[in-house]
């Protein structure tokens, strides 16, 4: 009852605070309470093999949890398995070899049919594997990495190595045109930078100037060669409280068009050129919906209220559902527990099998 009555405070701080209403075309269809133990960053959706990959971490304690990726069925959320025994962030499938790739160290590569790791992949013991992207370009996948401000260039069909990049910063997320060019946001830097996929080289960096920094999220419109930066601040230096801030700019010169206010601090964004619409999701519980009327016109469409915790996200374009992922936390220590991440929600232990998928449609 506790936590009821804490979630609907938590709303009703969100619609003070933001202006939140439900009225727009969206809303959380389903909640499939889905369980298990384990913390989660990356949720990922294989479109052409209908499975949905959430890497979990083991849990220590009294009631220990291992390791693994989690898999489901993306039209009923029914699980389909899990591939056990790896420590990710996230995971990633390239469609055409039929593998799929962990963010974990070793790198795991397995046969997205039945699941089998293939083989699993060493990289620089200094990388701390994060996000992870699969180009169908040339098929290739990208493991990025913080402390290193690097991505590990790997060949999807036979899982070499072939090289590194030098990003000039902690990269987060990373979208392509499918003609031979990367972007990724750069959390640290307020910037993108433009990857050249055939020599592995960075080209250019599209600096946000005074318009956002501590950007995680990052979507492209390839028609209209636009790109779309969810950043959790908005000027340089940040502002005081944090005013998150979609900036909106130019695929070919990096010329920003224009920035949108955003209904919290952003760690993933999605383009649908179905419906001409950009999702930012956000660990206060929202998802901003930003609406693509021209290359040159976007206006917030809907500030939608999801479920404290579900900051990311990824989108089936076959059914246009978004899908985020959260859980239940107990009381938070007072003070934070030492050694806390900086800038994260101060909570208590996750609630037993609390952990839901939510899918977002219309």
């Amino acid at each position: 009852m506790r936590r009821k009555c804490a979630g609907l405070i938590i709303g009703m701080t969100l619609v003070a605070t933001f202006g939140l209403s439900q009225d727009g075309p969206y809303k959380v269809l389903k909640t499939a309470k889905v369980g298990g133990a384990g913390g989660f960053d990356y949720i990922y959706a294989d479109e052409a093999g209908r499975r949905l990959y959430i890497p979990r971490k083991a849990v220590q304690g009294p009631t220990p949890a291992p390791a693994r990726v989690t898999v489901f069925d993306l039209d009923t959320l029914a699980p389909a398995g899990e591939i056990p025994n790896i420590s990710a962030n996230g995971a990633a499938v390239d469609a055409k070899s039929g593998h799929g790739f962990a963010s974990s160290k070793p790198v795991a590569m397995w046969d997205t049919k039945t699941l089998a790791i293939l083989k699993t992949i060493e990289i620089d013991p200094k990388s701390s594997p994060d996000g992870i992207f699969a180009d169908p370009f040339n098929q290739r996948i990208y493991v990025f990495s913080h402390p290193t401000k690097d991505a590990t260039v790997i060949d999807a069909k036979s899982g070499v190595v072939l090289g590194t990049i030098d990003l000039g910063g902690a990269p987060e997320q990373a979208v392509t045109d499918g003609k031979g060019h990367l972007y990724v946001v750069i959390q640290d830097k307020a910037n993108v930078a433009v990857i050249d996929a055939k020599t592995m080289k960075v080209t250019a960096h599209f600096d946000f100037g005074d318009k956002g920094s501590r950007c995680n999220g990052l979507a492209i419109d390839v028609k209209n060669h636009v790109l779309f930066a969810s950043c959790g601040q908005s000027g340089i230096p940040a502002s005081t409280p944090a005013k998150p801030m979609m900036v909106i700019l130019s695929a070919k010169d990096g010329k920003i068009l224009t920035s949108l206010p955003l209904a919290g601090s952003s760690d993933g964004a999605e383009f649908n050129p179905a419906t001409k619409e950009v999702f930012s999701s956000h660990g206060n519980g929202t998802m901003t919906i930003v609406k693509v009327n021209s290359a040159t016109s976007f206006t917030v469409e809907q500030d939608l209220q999801t479920k404290v915790g579900a900051k990311t996200l990824t989108l089936d374009h076959k059914t246009n559902h978004v899908f985020t992922m959260a859980a239940e936390y107990g009381p938070a220590p007072t003070p934070p527990a030492p050694g806390a991440p900086q800038g994260r929600p101060n909570r208590g232990p996750m609630a037993p099998d609390s952990f839901s998928i939510l899918v977002v449609g219309k």
